[in-house]
């Protein structure tokens, strides 16, 4: 990946590491008190995926000030210029106001950045920051978002060009940024994948299959981003409308990947597994047949690793009450009992890998949750 695209993404994905709505909003304060633990989070979870190496070191300094030249080392470490750009992009968009006519913002915009130039910014990107500033469509494109289609073709062809090791890893990547929201919900997508995997070698899936079906389960539920997380730790039962919320997240997932044409069976295989045999699931209250095999076993991993991990309103459940829950379920038309047979007569293999796959999310949440930590 150039440097260029790398930035670019760098700068998209600045502020994954603020995973409350607290940080979130301390972000949009124009000189931020402690800055850097939502950069060292950020930091910590883009570093796990190889190729973003570059841009995890980029977000982690990108709230460093320049300090009249003392920026450019942060605890001993060499801060990448790429940081300082970042830095300065990001200030310049959290000065911006969505709701005023852009042209009128500019000169105090301008006037804003220039006084912290030599200080806060490193004063050679002011400089060029002042020349943009002369142009109209610099500012139009900033209130505009007309570069995002730019940017969305420039993330599609790189991740198409991934092997299927770092389709893997990448997609890892993503579960982490859903599950490391909430302690609730750390080990979720990779306790699911791993079951899904581990089910898949009892069943007519080819090597390729069984990969695609784990990264199914690492993207599952790609849509609960858009649930708050005030919701998913939720100790009680959820209100009516909390509930309509919650089961929006796999439509949304749903057509978050439906631009990705290779994703076409992984798509479907995560985003119907709340769907019921019945037809009583949901979103799209598919039924029967039309409810492929993969989608299926995704059905069965996600209901068993649910029960089998500690929630707000409850404790991880036995294996006996586990076993009696698939089985109701079955029942009554929710899950297929073939695979849910399938389970229980592979139970204990089946689960080792399950809970093989809880600890290392689990280790990796803990060092998140580390560079937290004032």
């Amino acid at each position: 990946m150039s440097k260029r695209k790398a930035l670019l993404l760098a700068g998209t994905l600045h502020d994954i590491g603020a995973m409350s709505v607290k940080e979130r909003i301390d972000s949009l304060d124009f000189e931020i008190k402690d800055p850097y633990t939502h950069a060292e989070s950020g930091y910590q979870l883009l570093r796990l995926f190889e190729p973003f190496s570059d841009i995890a070191n980029y977000i982690r300094f990108h709230h460093v000030s320049w300090d009249e030249g003392r920026g450019e080392e942060y605890n001993g470490l060499q801060v990448p210029l790429e940081s300082h750009i970042i830095h300065l992009a990001d200030r310049i968009a959290v000065l911006m106001n969505v709701h005023q006519e852009i042209f009128e913002q500019v000169p105090v915009i301008v006037a804003q950045i220039e006084s912290k130039s030599g200080r806060m910014f490193h004063p050679r990107f002011v400089e060029c920051f002042k020349t943009l500033s002369q142009k109209e469509y610099f500012w139009l494109d900033l209130a505009s978002n007309l570069s995002a289609p730019y940017l969305q073709t420039i993330v599609v062809t790189d991740v198409l060009a991934l092997n299927s090791t770092e389709i893997l890893a990448l997609t890892g990547l993503f579960a982490k940024i859903v599950d490391f929201r909430s302690p609730y919900t750390a080990t979720h997508s990779s306790g699911v994948a791993a079951t899904a995997e581990a089910l898949a070698q009892f069943l007519p899936f080819s090597a390729e299959e069984r990969l695609m079906l784990r990264i199914a389960g690492y993207l599952h539920d790609l849509g609960k981003l858009a649930v708050p997380v005030g919701i998913l730790e939720k100790p009680d039962k959820l209100t009516p409308q909390e509930w309509n919320i919650m089961r929006r997240h796999t439509y949304y997932g749903y057509h978050i990947l439906q631009p990705i044409a290779d994703f076409k069976t992984i798509n479907s295989w995560a985003s119907f597994h709340h769907e019921r045999l019945d037809g009583k699931g949901y979103p799209f209250h598919l039924k029967g047949e039309e409810i492929s095999l993969g989608s299926r076993v995704m059905a069965v991993a996600d209901i068993f690793q649910a029960i089998s991990e500690d929630r707000p309103y409850r404790k991880a459940m036995s294996d006996a009450e586990i076993l009696r829950i698939m089985e109701n379920q079955a029942g009554s038309g929710a899950i297929d009992p073939d695979l849910c047979l399938l389970l229980k007569r592979n139970y204990e293999e089946i689960n080792a890998l399950r809970v093989n796959a809880e600890q290392e999310s689990l280790l990796q949440y803990g060092v998140l949750r580390q560079s937290q930590i004032p």
